[in-house]
């Protein structure tokens, strides 16, 4: 596990100082203390923070920690900013209640599991029906959508990715509402299957606030796209009943951690390398679950993603040890087990220019099989892959890049969120070669423990 939280460190330190000549001896990585790092492992997946998960106490608790280690190690805030914090703003939805849509004399109850209610208060109407495309600004030119249940397509033309598709789902469902329109239904269609996304998505969910006010959130469903029957109803639809028992919303406010080391060099120090993990995890289980038949309830979150926050608290430390000519900004980022929303929201409201960085390090992992190499997730796609061998090769570390191509790891971990506004940005993880039962007997287990 060492050798993977110094090699983290080790990364950063050669693309921002180009020093791959040096010694590794010499690297102030060596004077990192195993004790040390272990101390910080241990803190942050420890029983008593309740699995870290967004908008719990756990992950305040984890957010403090990891903020004051900066604030040891002589890191400062962002430039302009007064605190370690980025507050971002919250909306946690209950579970949907019962509801059912009728089309053509047609009954759809919300059990049969067609269709998941994923915004929107108790209500009854009996609307016409009108297709706007993909739900665009764009799509609506023409349309008059007021007072009418708004049909549209899931993603855009060009991109269905999961991550990409749920942020424009929250996008639809406002342009919508502005447009007049009582109802959205979204064809949805990602490559995930639809009984995971509608179980998922059916439990109590957490999301950026993106509405007003919470006494009347806009009703938005989601329907499954890849049900050839039920899609065609809903496009032949003129006219729809829908009734549900709503989802009762709340606000609350999380944060991601954001600390700044400047650069050494005059010129440039105006760049930066920006370092990223997420420190959240998914909680806590009922101990009346039978797959918590040992007692232990609590998703501890070591490999995913203690690991990663480990790695920043190393960098932070070996940084201050011998500056960098660039500027670093490290960001322990919340959310990212939610639909990587710590992220999305620091992306659209960075506390510092994104023109400015040229490189993200994100990193993030369910775990390891293989301690002889490091996995690399888009190697290719940022033109470093030989300061990346370089460097783990100093270490004995053979590299291997998106091992697990079917997972579609680089669009489901905090880099893509940054690599879509324009920013080479991999994610670097523990050692695998696929995704075998070695990784998944802990990924989101109460046994992925500190030991």
């Amino acid at each position: 596990m060492r050798k993977l939280f110094v090699t983290t460190s080790l990364l950063s330190l050669l693309w921002v100082q180009t020093a791959t000549a040096q010694k590794v001896q010499d690297l102030p990585e060596y004077k990192l203390q195993k004790s040390e790092m272990e101390a910080h492992m241990r803190f942050l997946a420890a029983d008593e923070l309740l699995g870290r998960k967004t908008g719990d106490q756990g992950n305040l608790v984890a957010a403090r920690y990891l903020a004051e280690n900066f604030r040891k190690f002589g890191l400062q805030p962002v430039p302009g900013t007064d605190s370690f914090f980025q507050e971002v703003p919250f909306q946690r939805a209950s579970a949907p209640g019962a509801g059912n849509i009728r089309i053509d004399s047609q009954d759809l109850p919300s059990s049969g599991g067609e269709w998941l209610l994923v915004s929107g208060k108790k209500t009854e109407l009996n609307a016409p029906v009108m297709y706007a495309a993909f739900g665009f600004e764009e799509d609506y030119a023409n349309l008059d959508a007021k007072g009418k249940i708004v049909l549209v397509q899931s993603g855009t033309a060009e991109v269905q990715n999961p991550s990409q598709t749920i942020a424009s789902s929250v996008e639809k469902r406002r342009i919508a509402k502005e447009k007049g329109a009582v109802a959205v239904v979204e064809i949805f269609n990602i490559t995930s299957p639809w009984q995971f996304v509608s179980s998922y998505f059916g439990q109590e969910r957490i999301s950026l606030d993106d509405q007003k006010t919470d006494e009347n959130p806009f009703t938005h469903i989601w329907i499954d796209g890849k049900n050839e029957k039920i899609t065609r109803l809903f496009r032949d639809a003129t006219q729809m009943e829908l009734r549900t028992e709503g989802r009762n919303t709340t606000r609350f406010t999380g944060y991601n951690v954001a600390a700044y080391l400047p650069g050494s060099d005059p010129k440039l120090k105006a760049e930066y390398v920006m370092l990223t993990a997420h420190y959240d995890h998914i909680g806590y289980g009922s101990a009346s679950d039978p797959q918590f038949a040992d007692g232990d309830t609590i998703f501890n979150g070591a490999r995913d993603n203690a690991f990663g926050c480990v790695g920043l608290l190393a960098a932070a430390q070996s940084f201050m040890t011998k500056k960098p000519k660039r500027s670093v900004l490290f960001i322990a980022v919340t959310g990212e087990e939610l639909g990587l929303l710590g992220s999305r929201h620091y992306a659209a409201n960075p506390l510092m220019p994104l023109n400015q960085c040229v490189f993200n390090l994100n990193c993030d992992g369910a775990g390891y099989n293989d301690t002889r190499l490091v996995g690399v997730i888009g190697l290719d796609r940022t033109g470093a892959r030989a300061e990346i061998e370089t460097a783990c090769k100093a270490f004995g570390l053979e590299v291997v890049g998106d091992p697990a191509p079917e997972q579609n790891l680089f669009d489901r971990s905090d880099n893509v969120n940054f690599a879509i506004k324009g920013i080479p940005a991999p994610t670097f993880t523990p050692g695998f070669r696929d995704f075998d039962e070695e990784i998944m007997k802990n990924y989101h287990k109460a046994s992925d423990n500190p030991d």
